[in-house]
């Protein structure tokens, strides 16, 4: 078992460079497989969801190779096998195979993935979009069976809820489907642009994305193409936030301001003082935050998965702050762990009420999911003391070498291995 030791206080000066997305690249994946020759993906993060997903496709006999943050997908001898149990229940993104073997091989049998708990987190809008292109669909026991015996047919989907993983997989089977497909009340987030901008590389006819309505003729045959993945959102996010916390001049490198700009809306209307570049934003000393209100929405809102990182920052803001996540409301086990650290925080239905300043003071604390360990990171960067923080193997599905990056800004982090058993 991993062990991430914070020792907090230290300032944060220097530069930081932003990985390719995790939220793409885990899309981009999966659909690779479609083409009939090698697809490249550059700027693909050294995470533990992609050494997942690479093991998958190895299973299903799809060759690879990953280095240098570049990863070369050969799917020509790929043959369609069951994937009911394992490694495809490991992460959230192994659904996509539905939508991409539907795809390459017009059938699919897939277990239902795994992945944090955020609470309820149903397919059933997946399942309507594959259905109204004509596949036959048996849910049965934590395993999805999908056949199209008579092939896909384009169809009109609307959307019941903004969906991204439905948005992607409805895209991912009506590529190959025949005739047109119109998507409504689609998701407009960037990393849906980026999967779209792959399949149009490898000859797919899709035009929409980033809009509500997303219109796709279906193409015989799809080919291999070099593509390189936007920047990661969530991990800048995640940094900026810990440059406002603690930093004394931080600059985050490879980040796209309009891809954040209610993030950005967010922090400065705390206080933080930032200078935004093409490419890049500085992040000044930040000084007496003010606590805000934040609400979670479908993009172009403010990112479900950037509330958790953010709470440690509210903490030491004056006032009182809330945050609703309107798209996962459950997400809130980082609450219980920030306030054995100090903070005044509690939970009031579906809100978070923030008191501050806090003064928080290192415990031993543990990372229930990914974006709650990016959350105990941060505060354990501002606590007093030592941090100790478990669940590491969370943290490590999405942020690529966080305690290098750290350490490079002057933090004091170190990942330990620890055989005693976890109580």
């Amino acid at each position: 078992m991993k062990k991430l030791i914070v020792r907090g206080g230290k300032p944060l000066t220097g530069e930081i460079t932003i990985n390719g997305a995790k939220n793409s690249t885990v899309a981009l994946i999966p659909a690779a497989i479609m083409a009939d020759s090698e697809v490249v993906l550059e700027g693909v993060p050294d995470i533990q969801d992609v050494y997942s997903l690479i093991e998958i496709l190895n299973d299903f006999n799809v060759k690879t190779h990953f280095e240098n943050n570049v990863l070369r997908i050969d799917p020509r001898e790929m043959v369609s096998i069951p994937m009911p149990t394992g490694k495809i229940q490991s992460l959230r993104a192994s659904y996509y195979f539905m939508g991409a073997t539907l795809a390459k091989f017009g059938e699919g049998v897939i277990g239902l993935p795994g992945g944090c708990f955020l609470g309820p987190r149903p397919i059933d809008q997946h399942l309507k979009a594959f259905r109204s292109l004509g596949v036959d669909v048996q849910d049965e026991f934590g395993v999805v069976t999908l056949t199209s015996p008579n092939g896909m047919k384009g169809a009109r989907i609307y959307m019941d809820v903004v969906s991204v993983g439905a948005t992607i997989n409805c895209i991912l089977a009506a590529v190959r489907a025949e005739g047109k497909t119109v998507i409504e009340n689609a998701a407009r987030e960037p990393e849906i642009i980026d999967l779209v901008t792959l399949l149009n590389k490898m000859g797919a006819q899709i035009k929409g994305a980033g809009t509500n309505v997303i219109r796709i003729e279906g193409v015989k045959e799809l080919h291999g193409c070099n593509h390189t993945i936007i920047p990661d959102r969530i991990e800048a996010g995640t940094y900026i936030t810990a440059a406002a916390a603690m930093g004394q001049g931080v600059k985050v490198n490879n980040v796209l301001f309009e891809h954040i700009e209610s993030f950005i809306a967010k922090i400065m209307e705390m206080g933080v003082e930032l200078e935004v570049g093409e490419d890049s934003i500085f992040v000044k000393p930040s000084r007496d935050l003010i606590a805000v209100s934040i609400k979670t929405l479908p993009y172009p809102g403010f990112a479900t998965d950037l509330q958790q990182p953010l709470t440690p920052l509210l903490a030491l803001a004056k006032g009182e702050g809330t945050i609703t996540d309107t798209i996962y409301p459950q997400r809130v086990k980082h609450i219980p762990e920030l306030n054995r650290m100090g903070a005044d925080i509690r939970i009031d239905g579906d809100i978070i009420r923030t008191k501050g300043p806090a003064k928080l003071t290192g415990v031993e604390v543990k990372a229930s999911d990914l974006r709650a360990g990016a959350c105990l990171v941060i505060a354990g960067l501002i606590a007093e003391g030592e941090t100790v923080i478990t669940g590491v193997e969370n943290i490590l599905r999405g942020y690529s070498n966080i305690v290098g990056k750290l350490r490079d800004l002057g933090a004091d982090i170190e990942m330990i291995e620890d055989d005693s058993p976890e109580i």
